[in-house]
């Protein structure tokens, strides 16, 4: 890795910044352990106000950090 990769850890084949993925997890596990919690009722209603928790979590962070990515479209010899 170059300089500027050195602040990127590589999960899963693609690198992220550290602090990115932490806000991105914190955002998804607030949102979905708090939708968890405070949902009123029996069995099927915290489960299902947790799940839309975690999609407002992923919502939200996917707005908050933007993609770091560049793409660059090579000419097709190769």
């Amino acid at each position: 890795m170059g300089e500027e990769n050195k602040n990127y850890v590589e999960i899963w084949g693609d690198n992220v910044k550290l602090k990115d993925l932490g806000i991105a997890m914190a955002l998804c596990i607030s949102f979905a352990l708090g939708g968890y919690i405070l949902a009123p009722g029996d069995a099927p209603q915290p489960l299902i106000i947790g799940l839309i928790g975690g999609v407002v979590g992923f919502i939200s962070s996917s707005i908050i950090i933007k993609p770091k990515r560049t793409i660059s479209k090579m000419d097709g010899d190769e």
